[in-house]
């Protein structure tokens, strides 16, 4: 049994505040295109072209997401600002899984023109334990760390929940943590519990491609984050050997999704898939009566 760090996977709604674009000098910018998004817990991962910005790299500031309600056929009118970012995604938290909601995007420029709205699109958020998100350490410790297993009644079965724990990696019982290397923006999977080692498997079309895991060749080295890369853990801690994998499926520049699966049974390298979906697919659909 590794004692739980006691923390909760908490979404949140990143706020920010908006621009005032009543002083608006220059044209707008062309309204971001190709928004969609992936169904969470509890949450939206929205992303879009990053035309807005391509257009006019010296005058892009950042863009303004905007969500409002939607009755499976229209958009409401009264649109609320959820938040702004400079990369084309955003992460929306805090939603009731089951609640539809419409979302748009806004690309503001330096001068504080502001782009028409792109074309609205509707997702609503389900209970999910399959695309599991996972932050940079230091944007989000708490939500930064991931655990396969902790046997915390030492029964030898994996209970629901005890399995695919998001906690802070400051405990040291965490398998591994995500972390953000500043000077490329890129992500990194790093061993933490001092049982777990792990090697990159490669290009997978899906979790189940991960199969058996391989008996060498793992390490305690950092390992990059690619989507639709595999990564295969080897952990040994008092409950005995067990094999994890998991398959990215999206990297952002300050979080991750991926799918993941163990193997509870002591010593066995054949890889039992925990979840349902295999891959972050797309989800919800573009709104043709916005309103």
């Amino acid at each position: 049994m590794r004692t739980p760090f006691a923390t909760l996977l908490a979404a949140a709604g990143l706020v920010a505040l908006g621009c005032n674009n009543t002083n608006s000098v220059g044209a707008p910018l062309p309204a971001p295109q190709d928004v969609a998004s992936v169904s969470l817990n509890q949450a939206i991962d929205l992303y879009w072209a990053d035309n807005s910005y391509a257009s006019a790299p010296s005058r892009f500031l950042w863009y303004r997401i905007f969500s409002t309600s939607y009755d499976n056929v229209r958009c409401g009118a009264t649109w609320q600002l959820e938040g702004t970012t400079i990369a084309p995604e955003f992460l929306v938290g805090a939603l009731t899984n089951g609640v539809p909601r419409c979302y748009t995007v806004t690309a503001v420029a330096i001068d504080g023109a502001e782009s028409d709205q792109s074309l609205p699109w509707q997702d609503t958020p389900r209970p999910d334990a399959r695309n599991v998100v996972l932050y940079a350490s230091a944007t989000k410790a708490d939500s930064s760390g991931f655990l396969f297993w902790d046997d915390a009644n030492n029964d030898g079965v994996g209970d629901p929940n005890e399995l695919g724990l998001v906690e802070n990696p400051s405990g040291g019982i965490v398998d591994f943590k995500i972390d953000r290397n500043n000077a490329d923006s890129t992500l990194w999977l790093v061993p933490v519990y001092s049982g777990t080692t792990m090697l990159e498997y490669g290009t997978v079309d899906d979790l189940t491609s991960i199969d058996y895991a391989p008996a060498t060749g793992y390490s305690r080295d950092s390992l990059q984050a690619f989507p639709g890369d595999g990564y295969v853990f080897k952990i040994v801690d008092p409950s005995g050997l067990h094999y994890g994998a998991v398959r990215v499926t999206h990297v952002g520049r300050r979080y991750l999704i991926l799918d993941w699966s163990v193997q509870t049974d002591p010593g066995n390298p054949e890889l039992v898939v925990r979840g349902g979906l295999l891959t972050a697919k797309p989800t919800g659909s573009m709104v043709a009566t916005p309103r």
